[in-house]
Parts: structure tokens; sequence; C-alpha cells
């Protein structure tokens, strides 16, 4: 390791994982630390903590809770969690998550580092959950780990389209099948990741055929789903991999995935001829007022709605009707539900695009709402008092669906 390389590393601080005093302290908010000293010399109280998000949500609490059980094993105390939305269960803003008891003295250096697992999952699991709703019928990858700062973060987010894909799944859809990494296959009920290549070895093998033989050989037990956008002959390349493949076509064991970038149509396609595929398939999609943003997912550049029913049309025409149809790049909530209303045939959608886009909105928050038992909180705050009926600790694991 170089110097300065070294010097940066030291610079990191410690691992997320570590839940010793030091690392908490390095890692939390300093008025924290200086309250917690002030509270451990004046006298100790317990005190509760109402823990909510400002906007509507999916409950994901797992990863705070838990962080939360090992932080008081370590420092040989307990703290009483009572859970008020279950994991997979619809929030609205300002009402509590879960409330947080225990002793000021431990518990006041920890807000700054639950918050932060708690409010970015709420948010993806909400995005994530209304993406399976608007497209029911089509399997979700979650593609986002090259978007993430980082594995504590990638482990959020895909813990998140886990919570928010079990809540849409109880309401009929399919939602996520799998992440493309195996560190977090286990939060989808696999122990692999899933994907087969990127550009990069199109670019390496100098065809996609080629490239899609090399796959094939070294991995002949796989499913094939081919990039085919590498040379800009979605249609052409996608056909010419069926017709090396045959039998896999037949068998439904072969995708095409389209990804082309936004700079440029799908072969064949251009503004006109993309209007005319959709007159062909869903002609009321194009005949109400549409934003500049819903036309781009329709009838623009990149993977439009037009762009997937063409490579229908061009694998049906040329006999592969069980080649499934893969679409990524930008697919988020509004996307998904332009693509729902054009009844794009799309199998699977790989995405990243659950990630919250204003992060201001992943903010959670916590007020302590009782010192020993009397309720006090700051004024305006008193909404977050906590009611009768508060439920003990349940339902981390379940990620049952949204109310």
């Amino acid at each position: 390791m170089t110097a300065p390389v070294a010097k940066a590393a030291a610079r990191q601080g410690p691992p997320a994982c570590d839940v010793s005093d030091a690392a908490i302290a390095a890692r939390t908010d300093s008025y924290f630390n200086r309250t917690r000293a002030i509270v451990s010399r004046f006298g100790d109280c317990r005190v509760t903590y109402a823990v909510f998000m400002r906007r509507p949500v999916i409950s994901a609490p797992r990863l705070a809770v838990e962080w939360l059980e090992r932080v008081a094993a370590a420092r040989g105390t307990r703290f009483e969690i009572e859970l008020m939305h279950e994991e997979g269960r619809w929030v609205g803003a300002g009402d509590p998550i879960f409330y947080l008891t225990g002793p000021l003295a431990q518990l006041a250096d920890l807000e700054t580092i639950y918050l932060q697992k708690l409010g970015p999952p709420c948010v993806a699991a909400h995005n994530a959950y209304q993406m399976c709703l608007e497209l029911p019928q089509v399997a979700f990858l979650a593609m986002e780990a090259r978007h993430c700062a980082g594995f504590e973060m990638q482990e959020m987010m895909e813990y998140a389209a886990a919570v928010g894909s079990a809540a849409a799944r109880r309401e009929g859809a399919k939602g996520f099948v799998g992440s493309a990494s195996d560190a977090t296959a286990h939060y989808f009920g696999g122990t692999r990741g899933r994907g087969t290549m990127p550009h990069a070895l199109i670019g390496y093998a100098g065809s996609t055929v080629r490239a899609a033989e090399m796959f094939h050989e070294t991995f002949p037990d796989e499913d094939l789903t081919v990039l085919t956008d590498y040379f800009g002959r979605e249609v052409t390349d996608g056909l010419a991999v069926c017709r090396r493949f045959p039998h896999l076509a037949a068998a439904g064991r072969l995708a095409v995935r389209l990804d082309t970038h936004g700079g440029r149509f799908l072969e064949t396609l251009d503004p006109a001829e993309s209007y005319a595929v959709l007159e062909r398939h869903a002609p009321q999609v194009i005949r109400r007022y549409r934003s500049e943003t819903e036309l781009r997912y329709l009838v623009g550049t990149g993977v439009s709605a037009a762009a997937v029913w063409r490579m229908r049309e061009a694998l049906d025409e040329a006999g592969f009707p069980r080649v499934r149809i893969v679409a990524s790049s930008g697919f988020g909530v509004a996307k998904c539900r332009v693509m729902a209303e054009a009844r794009a045939p799309i199998d699977v959608v790989g995405t990243g695009s659950f990630l919250p886009e204003a992060w201001s909105e992943t903010y959670a928050t916590a007020d302590i709402v009782e010192y020993d038992g009397t309720p006090r909180v700051k004024v305006g705050r008193e909404f977050l008092l906590r009611r009768n009926g508060a439920r003990r600790r349940g339902g981390i694991g379940a990620a049952e669906a949204g109310d």
C-alpha cells in the first residue's frame, strides 16, 4: 500500500460493523457525544425516543433495530423497542415507526447512526413497492450496486427492495426476484447474484454473438441474457443470437436485454416509426396529453415503450415467441407507470432506480418524548407522544405487505 493510499485508509475511520464506544463516538454527531458525557456526570435518566419519517414510507426498520440490539449487547444494557409499524407496512408522515426506551447515557450518542440505517431503506422500500405494483406481471432485478456509496449503502438498498417487493407480492405482483451480487442475494431467498454479461464482454469478444458463445461455453447450464445495444443493432444482433442458440430460445432460456442509451433510438426506430409501433399495439396510450418525460418514455430515444414493442414484434415474426425481453435504463416509478399504460411486453426489469432520488426525503428523525416516565417533547412535536396500545417489537423479518 502506497503512502497516500495508506493515509486515505487511515482517514476512513472504523468499519461500519464496529459497535465499540470508540467507533460510535467517531461516527456520531459531536453534540451527542457531549450530551452523553454531561448526562453521565449529572445523573442518568430513562428516556423514550419517538423515531419517525417526515414523508409516507414503507416500514423497513430491521437494520436499525438489529444495530441497536448489537450496541445494547456490547454495552451490557437493554433497550426496549416498541415497533408501531411492522416491516413492510405503510407508514404515514410523522407517524412513529418505533419507540426506543433505555438509559439516556446509553442512547444519547446512537441517534445519528440508527437514523442513517432507517431513513434511506424506508424510502427505497416505498419506491420498490410502487414500481412492482405498476408492473405486477414483471419480475425485477436489483441492479443498483454501482450507484451506491459503498457496501453499507448497497445492503440498505437491497434490503429495502426486498421489503418493498414483499409488500407488493402480497397484492399480487411478482416483485424483485434477485440482486446482482452474491452478498445480498439472501434478501431475495437466493445464494448467488444474477446477471450474465456487461457491455465490456461484448467489446472484448468483438461481436454480440461471439460474446454469447463465450458465455454459453463457460456456463453451459445457465440461462443466457444478452445485451444487444453495443453495436446499435438491437434487432439484428438479438435475432442473430436467437438463431445461434435455437434450443435455448425454444426452451425459454434465452433473453435479450434492451439497454439502449438516451442518445439514440433502438435500431429501425425514429420518432415517426415509434409512434407507428404504438399505434399498432397500444394506440390509446398516445392519444391523450403527455408530459415531455412521458413522451420520452413512450416514443423517445433509449428504452422506450415503442422500443420494447418493436423488439417483441421482431422476435415473434422471426419465430422466437419464447425469447424474453429484459429492459433496463432508468426504470423508476414514473417510467414503470408509463410502461404499464403502454402494456409494454417486458418480462424482467433490471433497475437501480428505486434508490431515493431526493435524498432529503430520507432523513429520519428522533425526539425524546418521555423522561423518567414523564411525557415531555419540544413544542410542535406533541403528535409524537406515546399513545396507549403501542406494540412490543415484532414483525422484523416478516416482510409483510403494505396496508
